[in-house]
């Protein structure tokens, strides 16, 4: 018969582990997605600036990607040191796709979109990709909408209020609450961008469809995992391929060497910090938050990026703030936390349900395992 050490042993295994706030992070998740937010407001509006005054937008892209690359590479040699040896013809095809629908694609349609609109317009826009993602999903029969169900009425009524809010903002502008003063300013500003002016519907397709590059990069993503599961290496090719991919383009678009010529002025800035702290610093913060509280953790954070950019772009870029952009940006963010609220449920019932298998398996062994354990072994 087992001893009593053997029955706390059993016990012990059966027993739910304890969180610790070892295992969850503490505090330190939270800070770090705070930084990645803070590093995202200083990329939009340092790009803003750099866009608005003369920088050619594939340039920016093809730079800030190749830098991208060259920080994130110090990651791959550390934690993922010769997988990148597992790189065969077919993962390599997959991160190209990859870098054409994750980065080349809607990164130029971003940045051509936020040159025919404010700072503070792109980014609430930005936040419905995870919404687009959504409906695309269920187009595509990648997911159900489960209406009888909490979870699935709080994501189908995010996902209403998040459009209602942005048909609100590209509609009606209302009274102007508050007009800035353009602080920051960067030099002599490009004559094309001046008599082009704010297109705002131009700029409104540009974004939109840069959310539906995002939604169809996430299946992508899954693939990629499947051939190539180093996320390291795999962020390092394929910001590699999305450099080459906008250098291919670019080059095509204009071949001038003053379109690619890059001097100690806001541009130089843009790309470092973009490559360093936009790209490579808040890869690895969104990277360890997610593994420390799960992957809904970052995206509940994403609306500290859109207050911050509403308020820095209204006090140092000379943007107005008006009641249609306030109450729309108000349902969007709204919107965007039911749809997360949902997401998070869903998430914590999947776990619970695949927990409660396992403690099945393990509290009702096989015929004839009880036996075997307690009449043999060392």
């Amino acid at each position: 018969m087992p001893d009593a050490d053997d029955k706390e042993l059993a016990a012990q295994a059966t027993r739910p582990p304890p969180e610790s706030s070892a295992n969850s992070g503490g505090w330190k998740p939270a800070l770090g997605v705070v930084l990645s937010e803070v590093f995202n407001t200083g990329t939009i509006l340092l790009s803003k600036v750099a866009i608005d005054w003369g920088t050619f937008v594939f340039s920016l892209l093809f730079y800030r990607s190749i830098l991208g690359a060259i920080f994130t590479l110090p990651f791959a040699l550390f934690f993922e040191s010769g997988k990148w040896k597992d790189l065969d013809k077919r993962a390599l095809g997959w991160l190209f796709l990859n870098a054409l629908a994750g980065y080349s694609s809607p990164m130029s349609l971003y940045y051509y979109g936020l040159r025919d609109t404010a700072a503070s317009y792109a980014v609430i826009f930005a936040s419905l990709t995870p919404l687009v993602t959504f409906v695309l999903s269920i187009l595509l029969g990648m997911e159900k909408l489960r209406l009888g169900s909490k979870e699935g009425s709080s994501k189908v009524t995010g996902v209403l209020v998040c459009f209602g809010g942005a048909l609100l903002i590209s509609l009606y502008k209302g009274k102007v609450l508050l007009l800035g003063r353009a602080i920051v300013r960067a030099g002599q500003k490009d004559p094309n961008v001046a008599a082009a002016g704010p297109h705002h519907l131009r700029g409104t397709l540009l974004l939109l469809g840069n959310c539906m590059s995002y939604a169809c990069w996430y299946p992508i993503q899954v693939k990629v995992l499947g051939v190539y599961p180093w996320k390291h290496w795999s962020s390092v090719v394929t910001c590699s391929l999305g450099g080459l991919q906008t250098f291919a383009i670019g080059i095509i678009m204009r071949r001038d060497k003053l379109a690619w010529q890059i001097g100690w002025n806001i541009q130089l800035l843009t790309i470092v910090y973009s490559a360093a702290l936009g790209t490579a610093a808040k890869y690895w913060l969104n990277l360890y938050a997610v593994e420390k509280r799960g992957p809904v953790y970052p995206p509940m954070f994403s609306t500290l990026s859109a207050v911050f950019i509403i308020i820095l772009g209204t006090l140092l870029l000379g943007e107005s703030l008006t009641v249609g952009s306030l109450l729309g940006s108000s349902l969007v963010l709204s919107g965007l936390y039911i749809y997360l609220y949902g997401k998070a449920k869903e998430l914590q019932a999947k776990t619970t349900t695949s927990g409660s298998r396992d403690k099945e398996l393990q509290v009702w062994p096989t015929r004839g395992s009880t036996s075997q354990d307690t009449a043999s072994g060392p």
